[in-house]
């Protein structure tokens, strides 16, 4: 029996193309009719009128693929890694194809082909360095936030920019460069307490996770997080092991890498005990509910991973949720929202930050034509393809109404691509996270009062 396996083995690859474990599946594929309603909302079909850069297309050469009749290569390897990834094909397929799954699945059986073959490129380098190398690893994190840190305050980036030597970089490069806000000197996980007690009655505890790129970058953040649910009666834990998402190793096809860190992530927030789990980055907020996806073949960790998912809650979901207290302080903007794409397609959250902007005394919320489109960010795709994730950049700015002084979005991914829109056109419009203007008003109402 033994000596038969390999045998049986190599029947099954010459049945599919898809030759490692997690393949996608074919109750998946198989419920695409091919109508496509999906054409109209695809980003990377409406820049390029290409069928294979279409959703149904990727879906077909999936099925393809699966099915043995195309091969492994360039022709379906390229369309699968130019997909964004935004889901909004899913928000309007009518037979609930799960596209952002097979995407996934697809891209993790090149990541096993590469594995056994050794292929490389240098969009296989950028995916090493920051989500192998850096993104895994908290320590390594911190390492090159206080790296960042020193390069702000020291003179060396007036340096570089004095120089010229920045402009060895690619154009994207060193526009996020130009917008990279000042890294502060703690981050989030380390500075916060273990516990920030809930003020007035008690409505729940809920750990607060906080991220890699947000808690780096934009920790202050994770703070206004913290302080606004504490202020609507939820006791904030902030559990100290807990690391990166994952959401970027799903996105690049590192499956065990993602499922490696997963499985931290669930031991230690379940370990907690909170009633919620709350997160302010779209992106990792649709990863964190969709960790059974991850466990399907695991059975201990994929009923782990179905209680720890049914826990996670978007801060603007939460808020709606247990009910937030409206805040009295004025914030004089004229603001217009932005979609993130995780937010929006992949959790479904749309009218809950609004209703929070509606309720803060002084906003005036201008809607934004297709709002729900993608910016171009997409985790690190705006990295692994610039020329693309610009083009979408650049419609996003010619949707942003006039008259506006702020773009409130709920993803950091997206603020920094936002940010570099703003950099091109030389504009001085705020990008803001919703629940730093929520957090704003709160203080404003507490200054008003202490100044009585």
């Amino acid at each position: 029996m033994a000596k038969a396996e390999p045998e049986i083995l190599q029947m099954v690859k010459q049945d599919t193309s898809f030759c490692w474990p997690d393949a996608p599946e074919e109750d998946k594929y198989s419920v695409c009719v091919h109508c496509g309603f999906c054409l109209e909302v695809c980003p990377t079909y409406q820049e390029l009128g290409d069928e294979n850069e279409s959703p149904r297309g990727r879906v077909y050469l999936i099925k393809q693929a699966s099915q043995g009749i195309l091969p492994l290569d360039e022709s379906v390897i390229n369309p699968v890694f130019n997909c964004l990834d935004c889901r909004a094909c899913e928000t309007v397929c009518p037979s609930g194809v799960q596209v952002g799954a097979l995407i996934e699945e697809a891209r993790g059986q090149v990541h096993y082909m590469k594995q056994e073959t050794g292929g490389s490129s240098v969009q296989s380098a950028i995916e090493n360095l920051f989500l192998r190398t850096i993104f895994p690893h908290p320590k390594r994190l911190k390492v090159v936030g206080k790296l960042m840190r020193v390069y702000q305050r020291t003179g060396m980036k007036s340096f570089v920019h004095k120089t010229g030597l920045m402009k060895v970089l690619p154009k994207h490069l060193q526009e996020m460069d130009a917008i990279l806000p000042d890294i502060p000197a703690q981050s989030a996980l380390d500075s916060l307490p273990d516990v920030i007690p809930a003020q007035g009655p008690v409505k729940g505890q809920a750990a607060l996770f906080t991220g890699c790129v947000m808690d780096v970058v934009f920790s202050d953040i994770n703070r206004a997080t913290a302080r606004v649910s504490a202020r609507n009666g939820l006791t904030v834990l902030v559990p100290k092991d807990q690391v990166c998402c994952g959401a970027l190793q799903v996105h690049a096809g590192d499956r065990d890498q993602a499922r490696e860190m997963a499985r931290k992530n669930i031991d230690v927030f379940l370990a907690s005990g909170a009633d919620y789990v709350i997160i302010n980055a779209a992106g990792c907020g649709a990863a964190l509910k969709e960790y059974p996806e991850l466990f399907h073949d695991d059975k201990e960790y994929h009923n782990k991973a179905e209680v720890f998912s049914s826990k996670v809650r978007d801060i603007s979901e939460l808020l709606v949720e247990v009910g937030f207290e409206a805040p009295r302080g004025r914030v004089e903007r004229t603001i217009t929202y932005h979609d993130a794409c995780h937010l929006c397609h992949a959790q479904k959250v749309r009218s809950q930050p609004r209703e929070i902007l509606h309720s803060i005394p002084g906003v005036n919320l201008v809607e934004m034509q297709d709002s729900e489109r993608c910016c171009g960010s997409a985790g690190i795709y705006n990295l692994t393809h610039p020329e693309m994730a610009g083009n979408l950049l650049e419609s996003k700015m010619d949707n942003v109404p006039e008259g506006v002084d702020g773009i409130a979005m709920g993803n950091p991914g997206c603020m920094m691509q936002i940010k570099v829109g703003v950099h091109r056109r030389h504009s001085d419009l705020d990008v803001l996270h919703t629940v730093e203007l929520l957090d704003l008003a709160y203080r404003k109402e507490d200054d008003g009062r202490a100044g009585q």
